[in-house]
């Protein structure tokens, strides 16, 4: 059986109660990429999660280290256009500035 889960839904606090544990090893769960889910993997992602509370804060964009953050002053009327086409597509207008950057970045590497 391959089922699909949204890690994003769960929200763990005192009050949240636990069923059964499930065997990953033996049972086949998917992420939202498709990609099945291991014992390891779900290991690494507890882990990963357990840092970031100690950290407080949102996880790091890349593989390790800190997500720097970058501003800049743009027109009312410039944001008012990017924030109907991130609405649009369902995204952030933060993931759509990193795309964007990196893909200027990227065209102009030497």
């Amino acid at each position: 059986m391959n089922r699909k889960i949204n890690t994003n839904q769960y929200a763990v606090d005192d009050n949240t109660e636990f069923g059964p544990d499930v065997d990953l090893d033996v049972e086949s769960y998917s992420d939202a990429n498709g990609e099945r889910i291991s014992e390891a993997a779900a290991q690494e992602y507890t882990a990963e999660r357990a840092e970031a509370a100690r950290r407080g804060g949102r996880p790091p964009l890349g593989k390790k280290g800190s997500s720097p953050s970058v501003a800049f002053r743009i027109s009312a009327e410039l944001r008012e256009r990017a924030e109907e086409v991130a609405a649009k597509e369902g995204r952030t207008l933060s993931a759509i500035a990193r795309e964007q950057l990196e893909r200027y970045i990227n065209s102009h590497a030497a």
